[in-house]
């Protein structure tokens, strides 16, 4: 009876993600399908950022470093060399890579607010090499995406549908991606290493090794996300990619969601991403309002419940359990 019941609830849960997820599809609205995209976008490299700064525990801030590098590498190699931005994604998760590695190698040895330091000043470091390349990748004026129009197989289309499917598909990877993780040696040793670096190290896992493994995985993963925005928009600039801006907001919305979980980084962005656009509409154009909320949110969350969203319906299920069960 009562694997029945979970059976049941299982079902609905699955049916309920399904309708929130293809529901965009048949709004017809572009505007409230641009949020979607936008939304599922922060979702995504919330999932990234996930791996290294949630089930690893190393607190982040500078993935905008290695969104920048996907969306700047696989827009050159397309404007310049024709490549399309689906081989060029890979080139760019690989520099990524590359990146997390030379990162990681030189900081991977500090701790806390140290590490998060070092993650933020090599983000400014390639922001300032990019806004200095003026012949090579346009300097501050940034780089403008060759438009075809509809053009699939370039990775673009006139239709929003399009790149809400491929980012809705790219959020199921990614989830399957941290749920793999989380349910493998990797991810316990990962987990030790985030409770208890030291008793980790004591009992022989090379911690080192395998933080520099989720930083790498975490890159790649969120330079995949560079391209895609690249390919959305159809402009980058140094400011847009390589932000300290962007890293803090990456970061953020996978601990408001709950950090090291599987779903906490799509309900951040569920969250986050919606109430930014209201307070932009709402905010009569106040310079900083998306931060100030992001910074509410952020003590309100951690004030009721340190472990995110995640916990706080958690607590809520479990409540409604225990009353349905009295009564």
């Amino acid at each position: 009876m009562m694997q029945s019941q979970g059976s049941k609830h299982s079902l609905m849960w699955a049916l309920l993600i399904a309708v929130v997820a293809i529901g965009p599809l048949f709004s017809g609205n572009q505007y409230f399908l641009s949020i979607a995209v936008m939304t599922l976008l922060y979702a995504y490299l919330a999932l990234s950022w996930n791996v290294l700064g949630g089930i690893a525990g190393q607190l982040s801030l500078g993935h905008a470093a290695y969104f920048g590098i996907g969306a700047y590498a696989s827009t050159w190699f397309f404007v310049n060399l024709g490549l399309s931005p689906w081989i060029g994604m890979w080139i760019g998760a690989a520099f990524a890579m590359m990146a997390a590695v030379i990162v990681g190698v030189s900081s991977l040895h500090l701790r806390g607010a140290y590490f998060a330091l070092a993650t933020i000043a090599s983000a400014m470091v390639l922001k300032t090499l990019v806004e200095n390349a003026d012949s090579l990748l346009g300097g501050p004026r940034g780089m403008e995406v060759t438009l075809l129009r509809d053009a699939p197989w370039q990775f673009q289309s006139t239709s929003k549908e399009f790149y809400y499917v491929i980012v809705l598909a790219f959020v199921a990877i990614a989830l399957f991606i941290n749920w793999r993780i989380l349910r493998s040696r990797f991810g316990y040793y990962l987990a030790a290493v985030r409770n208890e670096q030291d008793a980790a190290l004591a009992l022989g896992v090379p911690t080192t090794r395998y933080k520099l493994y989720a930083a790498m995985i975490s890159a790649a993963m969120t330079a995949i996300g560079g391209t895609f925005y690249a390919q959305f928009v159809l402009f980058i600039s140094p400011d847009k990619v390589f932000g300290a801006n962007l890293g803090v907001v990456i970061a953020v919305v996978c601990i408001i969601g709950g950090r090291g979980t599987l779903w906490g980084p799509v309900l951040g962005a569920l969250l986050l991403l919606p109430s930014e656009e209201l307070a932009r509409n709402y905010s009569g154009g106040i310079l900083g309002a998306d931060m100030m909320l992001y910074g509410l949110l952020l003590m309100l969350v951690i004030w009721y419940e340190p472990r995110g969203l995640v916990a706080i319906f958690q607590r809520w299920f479990k409540r409604g359990k225990a009353q349905g069960a009295v009564q």
